[in-house]
């Protein structure tokens, strides 16, 4: 029994002098200059606002690489305001952050900002919704490809030749948004290709599930004959599937949208809420994000001089093609391993 317990404790000890020296980083040729260069670096999120979903995973994504890697991650807040995002990247230029991560608002308001954080050295990643200035990388859909995709869907659920009226109505965001400008051109060049095809509408309500509602229920008033709804993303048109719902038109007109892919959306498809779902896979994007600022920081290059995008995938997601893990929570953000 003695010579048993020796053993036991023999072995113990030597598995906690390997623990130990696994503890320094071993010399591949590379990995201690990696972890070297994350060490007591700050890298800023300036988010639209964190009051939603995307952002909030973004954020998680960061802040576990950042535990991880060793680098401080912070987050300014600007909560919608285009204005007090210009004065926070402003600051943000005086102090110097080796690394900055924005969410832009629109695709003029922080060009110059973002150019002149480049020429102060301080690199720049954009995620999601890019401005016309390109800076040292963009992660995010391309909103192109997703106008293309739910036009796609609506001349194939709306076309004459199948029986339909051909009548669609579209809900915009706000017309100078990436997301907005750039989705609807896609919608736009698709639909001049199916002059069947009629637009009876194209508001914009900002965002705003209130105002898309009051939008959409007028809409649909004019239109007894309306085919279907197109709307640029998830939250606000959840005002237009109310309008839909109280006009006793579920299923009757069909709502095609867009988003990051979080459980409600797959739940809204099964319902019978949303028709057609082009989703962007938010925790896909934040691991993007992720390795985008582990490779920025190890180059080193001036910032600005070398950019890259990388462009998210795509999926379209409707009740017949949606699977088990068509969708993801906030808990498997928390256990995603970034």
């Amino acid at each position: 029994m003695k010579t048993f317990i020796g053993r036991t404790l023999a072995a113990l000890l030597a598995l906690g002098s390997v623990s130990t020296a696994l503890a320094e980083q071993f010399d591949d040729g590379l990995a201690p200059s990696y972890y070297d260069t994350f060490k007591g670096k700050k890298v800023v999120f300036l988010p639209l606002a964190m009051s939603f979903d995307l952002p909030q995973v973004w954020a998680k994504a960061m802040e576990t690489q950042g535990k991880r890697l060793g680098y401080d991650f912070s987050v300014r807040d600007p909560n919608w305001s285009s204005d007090a995002g210009a004065q926070a990247l402003t600051t943000l230029i005086t102090e110097k952050p080796d690394l900055l991560v924005v969410h832009n608002p629109d695709m003029q308001v922080y060009a110059r900002l973002l150019q002149r954080a480049q020429k102060e050295g301080i690199p720049v990643i954009q995620i999601n919704l890019k401005s016309v200035a390109t800076t040292d990388a963009y992660v995010g859909v391309n909103w192109y490809e997703v106008g293309l995709h739910q036009a796609k869907m609506a001349v194939d659920a709306c076309s004459p030749a199948a029986g339909k009226s051909g009548k669609i109505a579209i809900m915009q965001g706000t017309p100078t948004n990436p997301n907005n400008a750039i989705t609807m051109t896609a919608i736009e060049d698709t639909l001049a290709q199916h002059p069947d095809i009629k637009v009876v509408s194209s508001q914009s309500a900002d965002w705003d599930a209130t105002k898309a509602h009051a939008v959409a229920s007028t809409v649909i008033k004019q239109n007894p004959d309306l085919c279907a709804y197109v709307g640029l993303w998830e939250v606000m048109d959840a005002g237009v599937a109310a309008a839909i719902r109280e006009a006793g038109k579920t299923g009757a007109i069909q709502l095609i949208t867009n988003g990051g892919g979080q459980k409600p959306a797959c739940d809204n498809i099964e319902n019978g809420t949303f028709n057609g779902y082009v989703s962007y896979d938010a925790i896909g994007q934040a691991r993007d994000l992720t390795d985008a600022i582990a490779q920025v920081l190890q180059v080193k290059a001036k910032p600005g001089s070398q950019p890259y995008g990388i462009y998210t995938p795509i999926k379209d997601i409707s009740r017949e093609t949606m699977r088990a893990n068509s969708c993801w929570t906030m808990e498997d953000v928390a256990a995603a391993p970034f």
